[in-house]
C-alpha cells in the first residue's frame, strides 16, 4: 500500500501547480480549471488523511466539494460564456477594463 504521505505531497504539489494557474494565467477558463485542480488537490488530501486516520469523515467531506465544484463548473462556464458573448474575449485584462 503506498504511504499517506506520498498522497499529501501530491496534493501539496496539485495544490501549488493550481495557485500557480490562478495567478500566471489570463485566461478565464484556464483559471477556472486550475481552480478545480486546487479543489482535486484538497480531495486528494482529505482522502489521505482518512485513510491514515481510518475515518470516513473525510470521504463524505470529498463527496460535498465534488457537488460543489459541479456546480461552480456550471455556472463559471455560464458567466465566461455570457461574458464572451458581450466582449468577444475571455481574456481577465481586457475583461476588467471599464467601459467609457
Amino acid at each position: 500500500m503506498v504511504p499517506y504521505e506520498y498522497y499529501v505531497a501530491l496534493s501539496g504539489l496539485l495544490m501549488v501547480l493550481g495557485l500557480i494557474g490562478v495567478i500566471v494565467r489570463r485566461n478565464i477558463i484556464a483559471m477556472l480549471i486550475s481552480t478545480e485542480l486546487m479543489l482535486n488537490a484538497v480531495n486528494i488530501a482529505f482522502v489521505a488523511f482518512d485513510m491514515k486516520l481510518h475515518d470516513v469523515a473525510g470521504q463524505v467531506f470529498v463527496f460535498f466539494i465534488l457537488t460543489i465544484a459541479a456546480a461552480e463548473a456550471a455556472v463559471g462556464l455560464g458567466l465566461i460564456m455570457a461574458i464572451y458573448r458581450m466582449k468577444k474575449d475571455v481574456d481577465v485584462e481586457k475583461i476588467s477594463e471599464l467601459r467609457g
